[in-house]
């Protein structure tokens, strides 16, 4: 079981769509949701509590406050509203589940399409990263207007985000994955660049800026660094899309 603890009771949400920002290889999802949570300005919603969350406590460098690893932001001063979740330790794809039915139970008489972020891993990191994109119920009609493939080989999604386009698909939710070519090494600022500028930017209709992504690269990667390298450790809590072979 999980549970939302309200940071903000002035906050609802009516139509939205939930950005999924769970570390995976290249920690992609994370890098882009923590970039448009501090650019788009987002208020602290909520704090999500389970047994299956690590129980340990975050702070920031500028303010005292103390917070849980995992948290709900959102964004009402638009048209299209935005809940982003955030997450600073690896989460299993049990407790990812769990955090899902949390978020539909308090949203429960809203109507919120999902965006799902993963990385494939890339050999050439000089090149720039191509997109993917797959989906489940009415969303595959976004993805044909953004333009977007599939990935070029027949693959699988692992880890938490694989867990939680698996249950979009069987209880025929609208969820788009976004799948983007990833550093499997180092946190990867250029594949969450391309993730919100040729994907999330679209199906959003807004403009989130990105500059400061490539400006602020190795600082992002020394940050992110540590987390990055728990991720190639934790298997199955490690978020991937990778190819599975035609005949495996």
């Amino acid at each position: 079981m999980a549970e939302l603890i309200r940071q903000d009771s002035s906050v609802t949400i009516e139509d939205a769509t939930l950005i999924e920002g769970l570390p995976g290889v290249g920690l992609v999802g994370k890098i882009a949701a923590d970039h448009i949570v501090d650019k788009l300005s987002l208020t602290h919603y909520a704090d999500v509590e389970s047994e299956k969350i690590p129980p340990v406590t975050v702070y920031d460098p500028d303010d005292p406050s103390l917070h849980t690893p995992v948290r709900l932001y959102a964004d009402m001063e638009s048209e299209n509203e935005i809940i982003v979740l955030q997450s600073d330790v690896p989460v299993t794809p049990p407790a990812s589940i769990a955090i899902a039915e949390c978020i539909e139970s308090e949203f429960n008489q809203s109507s919120i399409t999902s965006i799902y972020l993963s990385g494939i891993p890339r050999d050439d990191v000089t090149e720039i990263p191509s997109l993917y994109a797959v989906g489940t119920g009415q969303a595959k009609q976004k993805i044909d207007q953004l333009d977007l493939s599939p990935p070029e080989e027949r693959g699988m999604i692992s880890g938490p985000t694989g867990a939680l386009l698996h249950r979009s698909l069987n209880q025929n939710k609208s969820a788009v994955g976004l799948i983007v070519e990833s550093d499997p090494r180092f946190p990867d600022p250029e594949a969450a660049r391309v993730l919100i500028k040729h994907g999330i930017e679209s199906l959003l209709e807004r403009e989130v800026p990105v500059s400061d992504l490539i400006d602020r690269a190795e600082q992002i990667r020394e940050t992110k660094d540590r987390l990055a390298k728990r991720m190639q450790d934790a298997n199955d809590e490690s978020t991937q899309a990778r190819p599975i072979g035609m005949y495996q």
